[in-house]
C-alpha cells in the first residue's frame, strides 16, 4: 500500500530554543541542573508560563512570579500564549510552568508556595 504525501513536505520536528541561548536543556529526557547557566542565579536561567491566555493561565503567570519574587530570585517570568510555541513542548494541557525548557508541570494552577516547593524540590 502506497502513502501519499500530496506535495507536503514533511516539517522537521522544531526543539524548543532556550530563551536566554546558553544551551539550557531542551529534551525532556535531560536533567534540569544547576550548572545550565553559570551566569543564573541559583542555576535557573528561564522559567515560563505556556497557556492560552485564559483566567487560569493568567493565574499560574502571576502564582509564579510572585514565587519567584518571594524566592529573591532574579529571574524574569515568562508567558507564552503563542500556541505554535506552547506545542513544540509537547504541552497539552494548561497551564504549564517550564524551567529551564524542561516542563515540571502542567494542567493544574499552582498557587505561589506551590510554586516555591516545586522549584525547591528541583533543587533550586
Amino acid at each position: 500500500m502506497a502513502l501519499f504525501n500530496f506535495g507536503k513536505k514533511e516539517e522537521e520536528k522544531k526543539a524548543p530554543t532556550c530563551a536566554c541561548s546558553c544551551g539550557c536543556p531542551t529534551s525532556e529526557t535531560e536533567e534540569i541542573t544547576n550548572d545550565c547557566c553559570p551566569e543564573a542565579k541559583d542555576g535557573i536561567c528561564c522559567i515560563k508560563v505556556l497557556g492560552a491566555g485564559c483566567k487560569s493561565c493568567h493565574e499560574q503567570y502571576e502564582n509564579a512570579k510572585q514565587a519567584v519574587n518571594d524566592m529573591g530570585l532574579s529571574v524574569e517570568v515568562e508567558y507564552i500564549t503563542d500556541m505554535q510555541k506552547v506545542m513544540e513542548y509537547g504541552v497539552m494541557s494548561m497551564p504549564a510552568i517550564v524551567v529551564n525548557e524542561k516542563v515540571v508541570s502542567m494542567g493544574k494552577v499552582l498557587k505561589a508556595a506551590d510554586v516555591v516547593a516545586l522549584l525547591h524540590k528541583l533543587g533550586f
